[in-house]
């Protein structure tokens, strides 16, 4: 086996298609369907049903060598793309890691949100600032 990574895409389209026990992912170029099956087999303990690959070509970019010398249009690289199917039961828990950290990050935003200040402390916040920039001035 190659040492190639399998990189999970972290989509709305993915997360959509899990429900349907579909995952998606970037693949290397030289990988075949069985290898893919293979390997997402082995590396997250699932039974993979179905393997369909896409390969998605690279988008034109402009390029210039200076200003007005020797313009010209290239390439990105072409991405192959495995949407694999899963037996019912089985979960990738790489998908389902990335949405618990979000629900958290937005409950802990809320609760810092919240006003724990009244309107007598803010007003106390504000004469302390006041009272040192005062303090530094004389100061200089």
């Amino acid at each position: 086996m190659r040492s190639v990574q399998y990189i999970p895409r972290a989509t709305e389209k993915a997360y959509v298609a899990q429900s349907k026990n579909q995952y998606i992912f970037f693949v290397p170029q030289t990988a075949s369907k069985q290898e893919i099956a293979k390997r997402i087999g082995e590396e997250f303990k699932v039974t993979v049903i179905d393997v369909r690959v896409t390969t998605r070509k690279g988008k034109q970019t402009k390029y210039s060598k200076g200003k007005h010398a020797y313009p010209g249009i290239t390439y990105r690289r072409d991405h192959k793309v495995a949407y694999i199917t899963l037996k019912d039961g089985d979960k990738i828990p790489v998908f389902e890691e990335v949405k618990e950290e979000v629900k958290e990050d937005k409950k802990v935003d809320k609760k810092s949100t919240k006003k724990s200040d009244t309107k007598e402390e803010k007003v106390e916040k504000k004469s302390v600032k006041k009272t040192t920039k005062k303090a530094e001035k004389e100061s200089k």
